[in-house]
């Protein structure tokens, strides 16, 4: 966070005077700032959130564009308004207080609606704005329907910018931190996140070979489906194992898995010329059947279908020129889910 940001605080802290109770305005009639959110220094946030994110005076100091010293004598301002230490050290680092801890969240959402509220603007025209979007989703979404999404919207809003990025391992905690702006990911993801969602698409599960692999369509049982090898998509940790999973409590057994790769636009490559199966979601199958020399089998079983969820921080929910982002994904979203 720049020096820039403790300016827009100290702005926020001149939306609060419109906020004071009538009572205290004095006898001449001027609101008595002193009484402003208890005199507390609304710059002092900006401090203690990248004091609580670094555990450590010198790099908050480093992000925050200010020296040493300024930390310090904010830190011990904090100390004193709460009473408490908030953060000790402990070897290198500090370490937080109980009450340090629960001010983590809070903190870091007054900020971001905060740096939201300033930049908020009544109305927005695409084709003058200068907005810049963060966009996480999987290489699914992105190759099936948001890439085409971005690259028309350069038509109707050129001034846009957007970083396309894929899934952090850290999916809450990103998101919290306010570095994105907008994730598509399935709904057992998006669930844990606590902001708003809007429901994209739904789409089944097929099975996919090379074009030349024996296997047809009544051909591939389930006990020749566990006897082949596989290529599995891993989207982090945690999602890697979630797909084996799902086969363990049902079936009793574990896919053989030949190979793992981070993203799906390289299955084809890895199965054609083999005797692989990969099982991917059909709509990005039956694209890349279009486009390389493979073959698509029903799968021999029943899964629950992906449904696709966007997600947005909670304090861009107002935002005109957020809404109107949505809305763009949204309509991409319902293109593609229509296209077969």
């Amino acid at each position: 966070m720049h020096l820039a940001n403790l300016l827009q605080i100290d702005a926020v802290g001149k939306l609060f005077e419109f906020m004071i109770p009538i009572d205290s305005v004095d006898t001449n009639g001027k609101r008595n700032l002193s009484m402003r959110l208890d005199r507390f220094d609304l710059n002092l946030l900006v401090v203690l959130d990248a004091l609580l994110e670094d555990r450590n005076v010198t790099r908050a100091g480093e992000r925050l564009h200010i020296g040493q010293s300024a930390v310090s004598a904010a830190l011990k301002r904090l100390r004193d308004y709460f009473e408490d230490e908030l953060l000790v050290p402990a070897g290198r680092r500090l370490e937080p207080t109980p009450l340090a801890q629960s001010l983590v969240a809070p903190v870091r959402d007054t900020l971001l609606r905060a740096r939201a509220a300033i930049s908020l603007r009544p109305s927005f025209d695409p084709a003058a704005a200068k907005n810049a979007f963060v966009i996480c989703a999987s290489d699914y979404t992105t190759s099936l329907w948001l890439a085409r999404a971005v690259t028309e919207l350069a038509v109707r809003a050129p001034g846009l910018r957007f970083d396309l990025r894929r899934p952090p391992a850290e999916i809450a905690e990103t998101f919290e931190r306010g570095d994105l702006d907008l994730i598509v990911l399935p709904e057992q993801y998006a669930r844990r996140l606590d902001h708003p969602q809007q429901e994209l698409l739904r789409d089944t599960h097929v099975c996919m070979v090379g074009a030349d692999h024996p296997l047809t369509a009544g051909a591939l049982t389930m006990e020749r489906y566990f006897e082949l090898g596989h290529v599995a998509v891993r989207l982090g940790d945690e999602a890697s194992l979630a797909f084996e999973e799902w086969f363990l409590p049902r079936y009793g057994r574990q896919r053989r898995v030949e190979c793992t790769v981070d993203y799906f636009s390289a299955l084809p490559q890895l199965i054609v010329g083999t005797q692989r199966i990969a099982t991917l979601h059909e709509r990005l199958a039956r694209d890349m059947a279009r486009r390389f020399p493979v073959k698509l089998i029903p799968t021999p079983f029943e899964m629950s279908p992906l449904v696709e969820i966007m997600v947005w921080p909670r304090y861009r929910d107002q935002d005109p020129a957020h809404r109107w982002l949505r809305e763009r994904v949204l309509e991409a979203a319902v293109d593609a889910a229509g296209y077969a």
